[in-house]
């Protein structure tokens, strides 16, 4: 996502065109399953099987949406949310360097390209060496924040584009397995994963191929897989190729006591792709994507009123350099 760069005597560039109603309801339809068939999709959402398959076909083929598998993230483990200030002339070079790290897999920079957000994960380094060593001791460094994550509302695999009615997402997501207990993974299990890290959509007989196991094992080991949650799906897109052109962080602080019932509350609305309380007096942080200026003011003055809250910070997001799923 990369902005379009322009000679200095031409307009502004100019944004992407937002998909049509149409393909953003299949998007949509992917989120609640990405291993979905064209038929059951035609069949809930009132369409033809053949008009499904052209447009997934369409927009899975030239690379605007991918279908993305992998383990459910371990939100136990812990992560930093970080804010670094740079120098403007020295932006490229930490943001790439950040962006090299397999413990950052977020990094952002705001509109003004001053700042740069990003997500450490915990772990690697029990010292946090990066946050209290490596970047302050950086010349082109003004200052590093960092915030420990306390508790995840809502992560971006969490978040589905709001197009379809509640009877049509409930149709089309998949019911939860029963109650059994699961075996422990496998090296079956880890190459079937392996195989659909870059395509979630890889039919199980290209699996087989791919993996030497028989297609039969593929399916029924799949089915396994996705009914425990052992393994799900996430959509890539551009945001803005769904209308959505204002991407934003927002730093809320709220007291104790409403804390648990802010996050949830906010985790669940259409615009908020993340959601976690941190350490720190802002200990609320919300990540949305938004049509508009004016829909980003009516959710700072709507959705976050009548909550406590004492004071919020918002960041514009200029350029997404890693996110998962996005080619750097």
């Amino acid at each position: 996502m990369t902005p379009v760069t322009t000679p200095a005597t031409t307009s502004a560039p100019t944004m992407p065109e937002p998909l049509s109603d149409l393909d953003r309801r299949l998007v949509a339809a992917l989120q609640c399953d990405g291993r979905l068939t064209a038929e059951r999709a035609a069949e809930v959402l009132g369409l033809s099987v053949r008009a499904v398959h052209r447009r997934w076909s369409a927009l899975l083929n030239d690379g605007t949406v991918r279908v993305l598998a992998a383990r459910p993230p371990d939100r136990s483990t812990g992560a930093m949310l970080l804010r670094i200030r740079v120098l403007r002339g020295r932006l490229d070079l930490i943001t790439s360097a950040l962006a090299e790290r397999d413990d950052i897999p977020f990094v952002d920079v705001s509109a003004g390209g001053d700042e740069i957000s990003a997500v450490l994960l915990a772990g690697s380094e029990p010292d946090n060496r990066l946050v209290f060593q490596q970047l302050p001791a950086t010349g082109s460094v003004t200052s590093v924040s960092a915030q420990t994550v306390l508790h995840v509302f809502s992560g971006a695999g969490d978040w589905r584009l709001d197009v379809l009615s509640r009877a049509e997402r409930e149709a089309l997501t998949p019911g939860a397995a029963p109650a059994v207990r699961s075996r422990p993974a496998d090296a079956t299990d880890d190459a079937l994963i392996a195989a659909l890290e870059e395509d979630g959509r890889l039919p199980a007989a290209a699996i087989a191929a791919r993996t030497g196991h028989p297609e039969s094992t593929v399916r029924r080991r799949l089915a396994a897989l996705f009914a425990q949650r052992r393994i799900t799906t996430q959509v890539v897109v551009d945001p803005r190729r769904l209308g959505l052109y204002v991407d934003a962080n927002i730093a809320i602080e709220v007291p104790p006591d409403r804390l648990d019932e802010t996050g949830r509350a906010l985790a669940a609305h259409p615009a908020v792709h993340g959601a976690m309380a941190t350490t720190g007096t802002a200990n609320l942080s919300v990540a949305v994507w938004l049509s508009d200026a004016e829909d980003l003011y009516r959710f700072l003055t709507r959705e976050l009123a009548g909550r406590s809250i004492t004071r919020t910070e918002t960041v514009l997001v200029g350029r997404a350099v890693k996110r998962p799923g996005i080619p750097r």
